[in-house]
């Protein structure tokens, strides 16, 4: 425990807790690395990154205007509801902000580095990044890994 460190209850929890150090956020903040979903079968791709606020990005005017209905529904979990989007396609607001979120997230190389050097983003890579942005590391876990608590009933024939 930290030197003058404020333990209390919090209001939403049952467990006694430190409250966070300025150098603990500190911490929190700096860049790591992370590997995202492959080019292709054999061609990683492992970036720095940090984390960003879509309601930050959206606050500076990097979001742009047209694109921040879109990006609400984002961010509110929506996924599709409009029938139109900015530019008259949700498909092409989806992809505009991935690319937002990336151009923001990718610390090295960056978006650009990586345009540069003839390669483009697939979109698995620009959905991952994006995810990343909003729900940390934990979003990364592969989808279909396999729980370590689920049991085969072998009836597969039953699922038609």
């Amino acid at each position: 425990m930290q030197e003058n460190a404020v333990v209390a209850m919090p209001v939403n929890c049952d467990t006694s807790l430190e409250v966070t150090s300025l150098a603990t956020l500190k911490n929190y903040a700096q860049e790591i690395v992370v590997r995202f979903p492959d080019f292709t079968e054999g061609q990683p791709f492992v970036a720095k990154v940090r984390r960003v606020s879509m309601l930050a990005l959206a606050k500076s005017g990097k979001i742009p205007n047209p694109l921040l209905e879109s990006a609400m529904e984002l961010f509110q979990g929506g996924g599709g509801s409009r029938k139109q989007g900015a530019k008259g396609n949700p498909l092409v607001d989806m992809y505009d902000l991935c690319r937002i979120m990336a151009e923001s997230c990718l610390a090295s190389p960056t978006l650009g580095e990586i345009e540069a050097a003839g390669m483009e983003l697939t979109d698995e890579q620009l959905v991952a990044i994006f995810n990343y942005t909003q729900k940390g590391v934990k979003s990364l876990i592969p989808f279909r890994e396999k729980r370590v608590d689920s049991v085969d009933s072998g009836h597969v024939e039953s699922v038609q």
